[in-house]
């Protein structure tokens, strides 16, 4: 195909495309101008339907504000039914049906706190002054419900209940007159070997403490906590008083404690500290426990009520233990301070425990000051002691040389004091950070050395001095065998031991050497004894003079020293053969070589009065303590 061709066809099919173009423009400015006229009458329809909408709107506001206005009057109308409600519950009184009583009362609060949100609610001040006086009658009912139910099941508890509850180690038995014994010594012996278990007691009944706190809730939400205080102090702390004079518990001065008879005064320290652990253990434990479920909630009268109800009681028993720990002070005092101290120890716990609250801090103050002072009384009355044994002036004679009442009575002390082992070392500690053992062999061995020291004083008043290495030997034996049968010797230790029977061997030396040295020399010859050959070294006469000598100091030493007592049996058969082992060879020696001379005599049985075996058979008479016959010194 020729170029003029195709360029012809380029130009038809450009001038077709023009056409299509030109028609597609056209349609396009109709289309344009029909849209703008749907506008145009949108716009105008638009126009004419807006005042039906906003009437529309109007009436749909107006059901939604009646039908508010119809539902708060549906709930104050209900408030003024419920108002109708509690009145009629809050008249009847609580007494009928508290639960119904309490859901009245917090049904007026309600209404209360409705109406002083609702104040342009028309009478809602009328409704608020009617149901505030109302809810004024309810709380002064419930005042006097909580005191009538509290009053009514707090009653004195009797001492029987209270000597159930403890531990069957720690109850007191009757003696025969009828009296209570403090059972404190077998206390001591079976502490460690029955399980301690208190019986929880019951003050008041379970089922009425919830009906009480509730009621206690209520006054307190009233703002009524002074008079709920008021209350429940003076209602609880006359029945603590009460179940502690049941008891037997009473307040006693420093000057009524200085007055009385020992024998009264101890029973009395015995019973306080069974007063003490049943007061803290059982009465104080027992008033916390009703006490934290009643004001379950309000830790500000928990506590302060707590204190309050048990302050008095408390007091009461503290001051005693202070009468005693000020008290002139005396040895036989020492085992019941240490039994008090025991006791306020024991209980040390509890009582932080029990009384840790700030309303609480003078008991728990006086509580441990009593304590210290216990201690400190205790420790001086210790030193007291030491310094008495040490200058023991008694006159107080031991006529046959046996063990003196100091020796018994200060071994005696000491033993009962080794009962008190772990309680004195405990006291040694409230002074001294050092090692508390070692302390009390210190004062141990102080102690038995005092004793020895005074002995030996006492061990002068004797004419004899046989007879004081008698006594000094009875004694210093006493002690060592106390000793060895007693915890005292693993504190002293066996060197102790070992010295001072050395020293008890020493006196019977003593008390040979003194007593049979004069007879023997009646049978010894020259310096020699009676067994030399030579019977040329003494005249008859002489030999008859020997046996006369002889007869009478013996006789005077069997009538004297027959009355002699030695108590220990084994001491006593040792000390006779010993003197048997030094005279029964010497006699039968001076016998066998003199005798001859004066049996070929006049009258030898006048010279030669004692046969061997008489001398052996009056010797096993010595020391058995005969009847003393001559006026006593």
């Amino acid at each position: 195909m020729g170029v003029p061709q195709a360029m012809a066809a380029v130009e038809a099919r450009a001038s077709s495309i023009r056409d299509a173009l030109h028609k597609s423009q056209t349609i396009t400015d109709s289309m344009v101008s029909i849209l703008g006229s749907f506008d145009h009458r949108l716009s105008a329809l638009e126009t004419a339907m807006r005042p039906t909408q906003i009437r529309t709107h109007s009436i749909r506001r107006a059901h939604e504000n009646i039908d508010k206005t119809l539902k708060a009057a549906e709930v104050i109308l209900g408030q003024f039914d419920l108002t109708r409600k509690a009145e009629a519950k809050i008249l009847r009184g609580p007494h009928e049906d508290l639960e119904s009583y309490l859901e009245a009362i917090d049904q007026l609060r309600s209404i209360i706190q409705f109406f002083s949100k609702n104040k342009t609610v028309k009478s809602s001040d009328g409704v608020l002054n009617h149901a505030n006086a109302l809810l004024s009658k309810a709380i002064s009912k419930l005042e006097d419900e909580f005191r009538q139910l509290l009053t009514n099941y707090s009653k004195p508890v009797e001492p029987d209940c209270l000597f159930d509850c403890l531990p069957d180690s720690l109850r007191p038995s009757s003696d025969p007159a009828g009296q209570k014994s403090d059972g404190k010594s077998s206390e001591h012996q079976n502490k460690s070997l029955q399980p301690v278990i208190y019986t929880p007691l019951t003050l008041i009944p379970p089922r009425v403490l919830p009906l009480l706190h509730d009621l206690a809730q209520q006054m307190i939400l009233a703002g009524h906590q002074q008079q709920l205080f008021r209350i429940y102090r003076d209602t609880r702390a006359a029945v603590m008083e009460q179940s502690l004079r049941k008891l037997g518990v009473e307040r006693l001065s420093k000057d009524d404690v200085q007055k009385m008879q020992w024998e009264v005064l101890e029973a009395k320290i015995g019973n306080w500290i069974h007063y003490m652990r049943i007061a803290v253990k059982l009465l104080f434990a027992g008033e916390k426990k009703i006490c934290d479920q009643i004001f379950e909630g309000a830790d500000s009268l928990k506590n302060p009520c707590f204190a309050e109800v048990t302050a008095n009681s408390m007091a009461v028993l503290l001051s005693f233990g202070e009468a005693i720990a000020r008290s002139k002070r005396s040895p036989e005092k020492l085992f019941v301070l240490l039994d008090m101290y025991e006791i306020m120890r024991e209980l040390q716990s509890e009582i932080e425990l029990l009384f840790g609250s700030k309303a609480c801090m003078e008991m728990r103050e006086s509580a441990v000051s009593l304590t210290k002072r216990l201690a400190q009384t205790a420790q001086e009355t210790f030193g007291d002691f030491e310094e008495a044994v040490e200058k023991d002036a008694t006159k107080t004679t031991v006529l046959d040389g046996t063990v003196h009442p100091l020796t018994s009575y200060v071994i005696n002390y000491v033993k009962f004091l080794f009962d008190y082992q772990s309680t004195l070392k405990q006291l040694f500690q409230e002074f001294d950070d050092g090692d508390s053992e070692s302390q009390l062999t210190a004062v141990t061995t102080r102690i038995m050395q005092a004793l020895q020291n005074n002995l030996d004083g006492k061990s002068k008043q004797y004419k004899d001095p046989a007879l004081t290495q008698l006594f000094l030997m009875n004694n210093i034996h006493y002690i060592v065998r106390s000793v060895r049968r007693s915890e005292a010797k693993d504190l002293l230790g066996d060197d102790w031991v070992q010295i001072h029977r050395r020293i008890v061997q020493q006196h019977a030396n003593q008390y040979k050497r003194v007593s049979w040295a004069k007879i023997l020399q009646c049978l010894t010859v020259q310096g020699g004894n009676s067994s030399g050959s030579d019977s040329s070294s003494l005249s008859r006469a002489m030999v008859k003079d020997r046996f006369k000598t002889f007869n009478v100091q013996f006789e005077e030493l069997h009538q004297r020293q027959s009355q002699w007592t030695v108590p220990d049996s084994e001491l006593r058969e040792s000390l006779r053969l010993a003197v048997a082992e030094v005279l029964l060879p010497a006699y039968r020696s001076f016998v066998k070589r003199f005798g001859p001379m004066i049996e070929n005599g006049k009258n030898p049985q006048k010279y030669i009065r004692f046969r061997p075996e008489t001398i052996e058979s009056m010797l096993n008479e010595f020391f058995e303590s005969k009847t003393w016959t001559e006026p006593k010194r």
